[in-house]
């Protein structure tokens, strides 16, 4: 039994910490710009991309998101159908379109920040300011090696 065991016992550990705590604090932070804005955290997240990213397209989205391209056009649909974006014709590709954050998106972003600033800063707040700025600076360090090398994006 002992040759079936991990070598590195602490990296199941890790993982498990990790995925746990992204899942409940993307569950928290859903639930309360749902209840404050009435935006998921997924489209506040995308309309905050798509705002720092001129010329973003569903696919860049997809990319960025590490999800697939099916998935993100319905997000962007959603997002379309309640006025925070529009699809503008894209000049060098006639089969893709430009996303754009229309004003009513500007006012959701601009509404809804402080909300997640405060409550992603509560959720945080038993953890020492500096132990969270070093996870913050190890997981960008690990998140920019993996899509550096295209690590996790999905098939389809």
């Amino acid at each position: 039994m002992e040759a079936r065991r991990s070598r590195r016992p602490e990296a199941i550990v890790a993982f498990s910490d990790l995925v746990r705590v992204e899942t409940r604090l993307y569950n928290a932070l859903d639930a309360v710009l749902r209840e404050a804005h009435g935006v998921t955290l997924g489209a506040f997240e995308f309309l905050r991309y798509i705002r720092a990213h001129d010329s973003a397209r569903v696919a860049d989205l997809a990319a960025a998101f590490a999800i697939g391209v099916g998935a993100t056009s319905k997000g962007v649909d959603r997002m379309e159908a309640n006025g925070w974006v529009e699809r503008l014709a894209n000049p060098a590709n006639r089969r893709s379109s430009l996303l754009a954050v229309t004003a009513a998106g500007e006012r959701l972003i601009d509404l809804a920040t402080p909300t997640f600033d405060t409550e992603f800063a509560r959720l945080t707040s038993s953890v020492d300011p500096a132990a969270l700025a070093a996870l913050v600076q190890t997981l960008g360090v690990l998140r920019g090696e993996l899509e550096s090398r295209g690590v996790g994006q999905p098939a389809g």
